[in-house]
């Protein structure tokens, strides 16, 4: 069975995983913020010995790839790639989006009677998300959406959707008095669901190509001139 190590960089939380096959060894996570440069690999190397393994016995890599923090899935993206070119092995690519939706999946009793809708945060009433069926499939192709009451009220006069992810709260207050509208609060992004769909990709042989992998920044970054000189 393949040894397959997940990372999730996307938000705050730093996190990875690692799993022979469909079975779970071990995770590491930490949740304080601007910690994934200098932790990670720290937290890879302990994870990996504390399971009895090297580094080289990694079958593959999985990273969440976004969307997400430009920063977080930068320091994922690379130290993938890093692992990857040094130990000749796949790279693994999973929607962070995704991820969190395979948690709200298996968190749900009768999940097939739910349409599912991660959200996370883009600042402002704006959120990345997407909308899926409890199989994970794509019923609204991954977007930023600007939140307002309107958001959403085509399918939710139809079927019960469930929302979540650090973007959901702001859009909870938004439909209050909406029976359709259901929400989860204690979803966050994970290595762990990242390496469950990712050994379903490693089954079936997706690989990314290591050279030219970038992660799903979904919108492109700004970079701004400061608007004083502060040399004198």
């Amino acid at each position: 069975m393949p040894l397959l190590l997940a990372l999730e960089t996307s938000s705050t939380v730093c996190s990875v995983a690692l799993y022979k096959g469909a079975d779970l060894l071990g995770a590491s996570e930490l949740q304080i913020e601007k910690s994934h440069s200098s932790h990670i690999t720290v937290m890879i190397s302990q994870l990996v010995e504390n399971c009895g393994y090297t580094l080289h016995n990694l079958s593959a890599v999985a990273v969440s790839g976004g969307p997400g923090s430009y920063t977080g899935l930068r320091i994922g993206s690379s130290t993938a790639k890093g692992l990857c070119y040094s130990l000749d092995i796949p790279l693994l690519e999973v929607s962070t989006l995704y991820g969190l939706a395979k948690q709200a999946i298996d968190s749900v009793p009768n999940a097939q009677h739910y349409l599912f809708c991660p959200m996370i945060d883009a600042r402002r009433m704006e959120v990345y998300t997407c909308l899926l069926s409890s199989d994970l499939e794509e019923l609204m192709p991954v977007t930023p959406v600007v939140l307002d009451e309107q958001s959403f009220q085509e399918q939710l006069t139809s079927q019960p959707i469930i929302f979540f992810g650090n973007g959901a709260g702001k859009f909870k207050k938004l439909v209050e008095g909406n029976k359709h509208a259901l929400f989860i609060d204690s979803i966050q992004p994970s290595a762990k669901p990242i390496g469950q769909l990712a050994t379903v990709k490693y089954e079936q042989q997706a690989f990314e190509d290591v050279a030219y992998y970038e992660p799903f920044y979904l919108k492109d970054v700004y970079i701004t001139s400061p608007t004083k000189n502060t040399i004198k």
